[in-house]
């Protein structure tokens, strides 16, 4: 008969035994998603969209499907601004369920702007998470940092809108800034209802150079002709719609003659000197809804 201490050790070491290996099969259970949260850049313009890259990478060794489960999202954000101060959804991301197979990374494309109110000037902090309803547990990325700050003006004009358009009688306001960044200046447009508060749109045209005014024109639609200056003797040019639409673009080099913008007789904006470079072209920019109505995009495979 072995002695009772034997025993009691004896089945501690068990126990212990036991508890490791439940451990070790446990452990990659609590990393079967990675989640990571990455921004083009570290500063926006106030309504520009702020796009996030969310990299969902599929660690489990097996297919996972990632839904909602009870009203909890599988899919989500955590935003915070000054001074530490929670902003809640301002609505969710709309997501659909989503099968990944083991292994595989998915990229994610979320414009946090209609989303978040994050058009405030400030400095705020994102992170995102997946909730995994297999496990009951949320996985999270890490926390990014982006700033929005304002463009410096340098046009404005406020025109109406025609008749047999759907918004006929409102007005808009086109309006023209620039941005200084390391490395270049961006010239910027934005489309708003002063009078209803809604900003339709607000993006960066390209690099300009800071040194050259654009030249802008409006046609007998009040659609804004934009042309400026995006490098030594290279001009580009956009057109831009009621509703913030970028509708159409094209680049011209300077030859003997500087291009410019002029009225026809039909109240048609046309170029004038210089030689196209690339011809005038339907831009790939979507309409763009109201702020509040933007949808997110869809997640896409790598």
């Amino acid at each position: 008969m072995q002695p009772r201490g034997f025993a009691v050790v004896y089945v501690l070491m068990k126990l212990r035994w036991t508890l490791v290996c439940f451990c070790l099969a446990a452990g990659p259970a609590f990393a079967q998603i990675q989640v990571e949260l990455k921004f083009p850049r570290l500063q926006y313009i106030a309504y520009e969209p702020v796009v996030a890259n969310v990299v969902i990478t599929n660690l489990a060794g097996r297919d996972v499907d990632l839904h909602d489960v009870d009203g909890q999202s599988w899919f989500g954000f955590e935003v915070t601004g000054n001074e530490g101060r929670s902003i809640a959804p301002i609505s969710n991301a709309g997501t659909e369920p989503l099968n990944i197979t083991a292994g595989k990374r998915v990229t994610r494309k979320i414009n946090l702007s209609p989303l978040f109110a994050v058009h405030d000037f400030g400095t705020y902090r994102v992170r995102a998470h997946i909730y995994f309803g297999d496990l009951n547990k949320f996985f999270y990325s890490q926390t990014k940092v982006f700033e929005v700050t304002d463009a410096r003006p340098i046009w404005q004009k406020t025109v109406g809108v025609p008749e047999g358009e759907s918004a006929s009688g409102n007005v808009r306001t086109y309006s023209l800034m620039t941005n200084r960044f390391p490395d270049h200046t961006s010239l910027y447009v934005r489309v708003e209802d002063k009078d209803s508060g809604i900003v339709y749109a607000t993006y960066s045209l390209g690099q300009v150079i800071a040194f050259d005014q654009p030249q802008a024109e409006f046609d007998r639609s009040n659609q804004l002709h934009v042309l400026y200056c995006a490098a030594p003797r290279n001009w580009s040019y956009a057109r831009v719609g009621l509703n913030g639409e970028l509708l159409s673009r094209a680049s011209f080099a300077e030859t003997r003659t500087r291009p410019r913008l002029v009225h026809s007789e039909d109240g048609v904006v046309k170029i004038s000197g210089g030689m196209m470079d690339t011809p005038v072209t339907q831009a790939t920019r979507d309409t763009a809804p109201k702020l509040s109505a933007r949808p997110p995009n869809a997640p896409k495979d790598d």
